[in-house]
């Protein structure tokens, strides 16, 4: 591991990335792509969304927070219309939630994707621990149209070196802990080889803790795929990350066997809490799961999160079921006297 994380209690807590997404706030976002609102406007908007975001998590007891990506109108825009050379076609967009007709047509330059001043937002607007999270090459070049390059593999490797930059830029600024999404890889198992390769290339010497999400899909609150990690195995050991945040709330436990046969060199971000049904877990059912998790993996090893985002969550079900998840840690950390 790169770097150590500090004050942190045994099992800490953590949020996958995104928070509980106001219908105020998606109300104006969609009206400043009709031009009804200017983006600074937008942006004095957003910064208090965020700002909600951080207090709700930190009320809620969670130890490393994030922004709740509130600034972000889905995985991927936020990053394509930064990556320099990613041609963009707005007008394809009337809800703040759509995709944007995107597209690279030639080889990508390397400039600055201006993700330092959101993460230098949250470290201001908090003390706790932080967590800042970047959508993956993978996940990216599966929504951007490849017009150029000889192989969806050769553009996820030229994506991972622009983004590669901007990682070290954050590091530079702070963000100890960073977090790569790639659920797409969930959904197309076949590219696991070359998308493992495209993630190295985007951590390499990155000096931070490392952390990678996979699930399967949380559009609209529903998963995209279906299947267990077993795909996973053994090529994801070649991954130079430091953490796997994995869904286990909605899933069950199986999939800790894998852990347990290939005993792999990461940490465990335990998905606790489903995300995708409005029922809020009770302390009791969290502390079961990592009951069940510290048969195979060593607290010193684990940390506690949602299985994804809780962008489609109401404000009040997500918060509550963070409460669940923090309290449900608790439960455990006095069982092992921590």
């Amino acid at each position: 591991m790169k770097v150590q994380l500090r004050n942190l209690p045994v099992l800490p807590t953590t949020v996958i990335g995104s928070y509980s997404m106001p219908g105020w706030l998606e109300r104006l976002k969609t009206e400043y792509f009709f031009r009804r609102i200017s983006r600074h406007e937008l942006d004095e908007i957003q910064d208090a969304a965020v700002k909600a975001a951080i207090k709700d998590q930190e009320i809620a007891g969670i130890d490393i927070v994030t922004d709740g990506e509130l600034r972000r109108d889905n995985m991927i825009d936020y990053f394509a219309e930064r990556l320099p050379g990613v041609q963009i076609e707005r007008t394809a967009k009337k809800f703040y939630y759509d995709f944007y007709d995107s597209a690279v047509r030639g080889k990508l330059p390397t400039a600055s994707l201006g993700l330092v001043d959101d993460f230098r937002f949250l470290r201001e607007c908090t003390e706790r621990e932080t967590k800042f999270c970047v959508t993956g090459p993978h996940s990216l070049i599966k929504r951007i149209r490849n017009e150029y390059y000889p192989t969806e593999e050769a553009l996820a490797l030229d994506i991972a070196r622009v983004m590669n930059l901007e990682l070290r830029e954050l590091t530079k600024a702070g963000a100890r802990f960073l977090q790569i999404d790639e659920p797409y890889y969930s959904g197309f198992p076949e590219d696991l080889s070359w998308g493992v390769k495209a993630l190295n290339t985007m951590v390499d010497g990155v000096n931070a803790k490392i952390g990678l999400h996979i699930c399967y899909g949380n559009r609209y609150g529903k998963p995209t795929w279906e299947g267990n990690y077993r795909y996973l195995f053994p090529t994801i050991l070649e991954a130079q990350v430091d953490q796997l945040a994995l869904e286990f709330g909605r899933r069950g436990e199986e999939d800790l066997e894998l852990f347990r046969e290939y005993s792999p060199p990461f940490e465990l971000g335990l998905g606790v809490i489903d995300i995708k049904t409005h029922t809020v877990e009770t302390p009791d059912m969290v502390a079961e799961r990592i009951r069940k998790a510290l048969e195979v993996i060593p607290a010193e090893r684990l940390y506690i999160n949602p299985d994804c985002g809780c962008l489609h969550l109401p404000r009040d079900i997500a918060f509550t079921k963070l409460r669940a998840m923090v309290e449900g840690t608790r439960l455990i950390r006095r069982e092992l006297g921590a």
